[in-house]
Formats: C-alpha cells, structure tokens, sequence
C-alpha cells in the first residue's frame, strides 16, 4: 500500500490520528463559519450602502425632472454625496493599509484627488529629512549630494486668538529741560486710534472675521459663539450681534457707493421678493421688501465686474425702484411687476421684460389643464432658449448676429401666432390672461433682439435665484438688528460684490 493510504495497527494510534483529524475539521469549520459570517456582513453592508444610493438617484431624478417646489437645493443635495464620498474613502484606506505593497500602482484603483501645484502666494515651510548615515559603507567617504525628490502637502494653522496690547507713553519735561519749561508742566501722548467699537474689546479684524462667517458661510452667531468657547473666550450671541449691527452702520457709506457705481452701468437686472421682518413686541413677524439690483457682464465679456446690491424697504410702492434707481439710464431687465412700468415713463430707462415669467403662464396652465396652444407655446420658447444655450459666451456683436437671423424670426412668427390663438378663445380664459401678458410686454420681450450687451433671454433666475432666496433665510435668524437696518443690506451686498 502507498504511504497515505496506510494507517496505523495499534488502538493509541488510531485514536491520537482520529482527534487530529476532528480538531482539523473543527478549525476548517471555525473559518468557513468567519468566512461566512464576513460575506454576510458585506452583502448587508453592500445592500445598505445600494439603498443609501438608490435613495440618491431618486433625490436626482426629482431634483432634474420633478416639480421646482420638489427641487432639492444643490448644496443639501451634495451632502448625500459627502458621505458616499467618506464611505468609499474608509474603505479604501483600509483595502490600502491590508494590501501588500505594489511597485507599481495599478491604474485601476487611482483615487480622484487634487492634481496640480499648489497656490504659489502660500507661504512655503521645508522640511528635509536626511538619512541616519551619508557615509559609503565601503570606505566610509561622505556621499556627495546628486538630486532630491520633492513634494508638497498642503497644511492649515487652526484660527487662533490673540491680545493687542495697545501702549501709549506719557512723556512730561523734567527740570533738565529748558528754561520755558521751568515751572511748567508739559505733557505729551498720542492720541488713542479710533475704533470701530468704542471701549469694545474687539478688534476690527474679529468683528469683520464674525460678518463674514455670518454673512459669507451662513455660520449663525450662536454656533460662533460655541466655537469661541471651546477656545475659552466666551461670548454672548447679543453681543456678537451687536459687533454685526455696528458694522453694519459703518458700512453704509460703502454700500451707498456701491449702489451709485452701480448706476452708472448701462444695464442691470432688477428683483424683488417679500421677506419676514421681526417685529419685537407683537409675537409675530411683518411683511418686509428687498430689493435686489445686480450687474453681470460676463457673458458677453464685458469689463465691468459682477455684483448684486440689496436694497431694504418696509413696504412694495411703485415709488420705491425709482427711489433707488435715481440717476440711472439704461437698460433695466425686470419681471412684471408694474414699478418698473412707471419707471421707465419718466424716459431714462428702458426695459427688457421676463421671458421666464411669461413662460410661467403657459407653464402652470399645461401642468394643471393640458391645452394645445399652452404646449405649442412652450415648445416655441424652448426653441429659443435653445438658440440662447448655443451662442452664449460669445463676443456682443457676434451674439447679435445670430439673434438677428435666428431668433427674430422666430420670435416675430411668435407674435403674430399668439394674436391669431387669442382671437380663438374666450377672453375669460387663463389661455387668454398668458397671451395678452406676452403680447402687453412684447416690446420689452423683444429688446434682447436688439440689444448687443443683452444677457440672454430675459429671465428672472440671473438676479434671483442664488441671491433673492438666500437673503429670504438670513431675516429671519434670532438676532436683535432687524430688517430694518439698512446695514444689512450693506452686508448682504457686500458679500456679493467681491
């Protein structure tokens, strides 16, 4: 018989070959069982993890085809995407650390991370790391230096409170002095530097640092207050919010000359939108106005720089844009609403009307009541959105060429087709309430045909939708300055001005 089919003859020896083989299969069967309980671990893990994603392609799917009052904003939608993001990173770290050591890296498993130099204008801190021994093992002759290898890590040093002592000698003569100084007491100091909180502890660089976190990172001034104490400087949300209402008043000659530099734009956009104001005393809020006045000549690269100015009103009279546009001339794109209509009759401004609020109508009408001239209408205005998406970022000029030849004959049989549906239907209609809005405000519709520094297509979103909504937020926060400091608006434009 072959070796390993021989067993052994004596009782002692079967036996001590029998628990040899039950204790192998014991630890065959303890592994199977980790293997076991492992893979089911990751298939939870694995169906947890499909769940969590499929949750956010539903989120997606409602965010590109849903209802805009379903829309997710951006920024809440990406942080789903943080903790796919950190998941993934944990697991390949520890994939990583399990590993054995590649020579080569594989392509395959490469991260997306950063590439490229770093900004030349941070401070650069080196550190060289030298070997144990730069002598030849053979002769014991020091190695000459023949290159290095070099990289670069990012680094940050955590924010950091310190105390400004401020100093001011008194200096008095003496009785070395001068005869005119015999007998006389003559003392000198500097005068105090101005501050911008008068016997405050603050200094202008902490008080700007607490705008900006409030104001630029959305950091209410409570949590501020939360982080200051964890390095033990306590401070009472009231009192940063006094800090932010008084630069808030010394900001006010800045944004008035902000708004004035404004004006003196040929073109801007204009918006409005209501917003809750505190009202101390009654238990509820009050129904304020802002007023949002942006310039934007990018598109057709225009030299001017971006910004927005955000204006404060108590209430929404057709007085109030030429309150806050006195002076200017130009070009005005705005929605509907009838303050600009009286505006622009004094003969220095000329408006470019909201092709998204008219597309609006049509829209509301098809989602509720599907109608044939509604879908036809939306179809005709996708088209020119469409020729719109294909030119932008094109020289002026070159953007008014192909609006000439492509838009306004489009636009043109837009018009006389719209005044041959609304002969066809009843004029009680909401069909015949959207038709007689374009047609009362074609004119204005039409200007972006003409006009070589046009945006685009009129529409509302430029001026409203980052900044209208974002500004809606920040009123209603616990702080004590309300709506009505106008320094608010100082901020809030400032902040989007840079």
């Amino acid at each position: 018989m072959n070796a390993p089919d021989s067993l052994p003859t004596k009782a002692k020896e079967l036996r001590a070959l029998l628990l040899a083989e039950r204790a192998l299969h014991a630890q065959e069967r303890a592994r199977h069982a980790e293997e076991l309980s492992a893979e089911r671990k990751a298939k939870d893990h694995a169906q947890d993890e499909m769940k969590h994603l499929m949750g956010i392609i539903k989120e997606l799917q409602r965010n590109r085809f849903g209802r805009r009052s379903e829309r997710l904003d951006v920024h809440q939608l990406m942080l789903a995407f943080e903790d796919v993001e950190q998941a993934i990173a944990a697991a390949q770290a520890a994939a990583e650390k399990d590993a054995k050591p590649r020579t080569k890296p594989d392509a395959r498993r490469r991260r997306n991370i950063n590439r490229g130099a770093l900004p030349l204008h941070f401070p650069r801190e080196v550190v060289v790391i030298e070997p144990e021994d730069k002598t030849c093992k053979c002769c014991g002759i020091l190695r000459p230096r023949i290159g290095e290898d070099r990289s670069e890590r990012l680094d940050l040093t955590p924010a950091q409170f310190k105390v400004i002592v401020t100093v001011r000698p008194i200096y008095a003569s003496n009785e070395k002095g001068c005869e005119g100084c015999a007998g006389n007491i003559n003392i000198s100091q500097a005068p105090a530097p101005e501050r911008l909180i008068e016997k405050g502890i603050p200094t202008e660089a902490l008080v700007a640092h607490v705008v900006v976190a409030k104001y630029a990172d959305h950091l209410p001034l409570y949590r501020q207050a939360q982080i200051y104490a964890r390095q033990g400087i306590k401070l009472d949300r009231s009192t940063l919010a006094d800090w932010t209402g008084r630069a808030a008043f010394a900001l006010r000659p800045v944004h008035a000359r902000l708004l004035e530099h404004f004006k003196q734009s040929t073109k801007l956009f204009a918006d409005e939108t209501r917003a809750p104001v505190l009202d101390p005393g009654r238990g509820e809020t009050k129904k304020g106005q802002f007023w949002a006045y942006a310039r934007d000549e990018r598109p057709w690269k225009g030299t001017a720089p971006p910004g927005v100015v955000y204006v404060y009103a108590p209430d929404r009279k057709h007085t109030r844009p030429a309150e806050h546009l006195a002076g200017f001339s130009g070009i005005l794109q705005v929605d509907g609403y009838g303050a600009y209509t009286d505006l622009a009759a004094a003969g220095d401004v000329v408006l470019a009307f909201c092709w998204s609020h008219t597309r609006r109508k049509f829209y509301d009408i098809q989602v509720s009541t599907p109608a044939p001239i509604a879908a036809e209408s939306l179809m005709r205005i996708a088209t020119l959105y469409a020729i719109e998406d294909d030119i932008r970022g094109r020289f002026a000029e070159a953007r008014k060429q192909a609006r000439q030849q492509r838009s306004k004959p489009l636009v043109e049989a837009l018009h006389v087709w719209l005044q041959e549906r609304l002969a066809t239907v009843s004029a009680k209609s909401t069909i015949a309430e959207a038709i007689r809005y374009a047609l009362s405000r074609w004119e204005g519709l039409s200007r972006f045909l003409d006009d070589v520094a046009s945006k685009s297509i009129p529409t509302s979103s430029s001026a409203r939708c980052d900044r209208l909504h974002w500004a809606e937020r920040i009123i209603c926060s616990p702080d004590r300055i309300t709506a009505e400091n106008t320094g608010r608006s100082s901020l809030r434009s400032l902040r989007l001005a840079r």
